[in-house]
């Protein structure tokens, strides 16, 4: 006697349907969630050469330096001075003392903050964190011209 035919035999296959399912849902979950994870915000510097804005009111100046080892310096004048100190710190306590009792008497000074281009980003906004905390509400950056 002779065997009926199968017509379903057995299949070496593998059914890839599921995982094409899921690979879908992760992908889906990556493009959603990727632009979440991108933190700050993007800004574009102006390419121009800035020139210094020319003072009508006499206030006292005082130019606080951040060197590239952490040390701060400053020069404390009627004019804007990058060359020469009037005094120092070595730590950003010290710098807080000092230039805290400079402001404190006399509240309209004007501060301006310049680092070496070698100096720790953490450095100069300690500084400035300083300085605001002790008292300065007029503060600019000094920059030189690219050569």
């Amino acid at each position: 006697m002779r065997k009926p035919a199968k017509k379903h035999g057995p299949k070496a296959e593998m059914n890839v349907v599921p995982y094409i399912d899921v690979m879908l849902v992760l992908l889906v979950i990556f493009m959603v969630t990727a632009p979440m994870l991108t933190q700050g915000v993007k800004i574009e510097l102006p390419k121009v050469a800035a020139q210094a804005l020319a003072s009508t009111v006499e206030q006292q100046i005082l130019t606080l330096s951040v060197q590239a080892d952490g040390g701060y310096y400053w020069n404390l004048g009627s004019e804007l001075k990058t060359e020469g100190q009037t005094d120092s710190a070595v730590s950003l306590e010290e710098m807080t003392v000092k230039v805290g009792a400079i402001i404190a008497a006399r509240g309209d000074t004007q501060v301006y903050v310049r680092a070496d281009q070698n100096a720790a980003y953490v450095h100069v906004v300690a500084g400035i964190a300083a300085l605001q905390q002790g008292g300065v509400s007029n503060l600019g950056l000094i920059t030189e011209a690219p050569q």
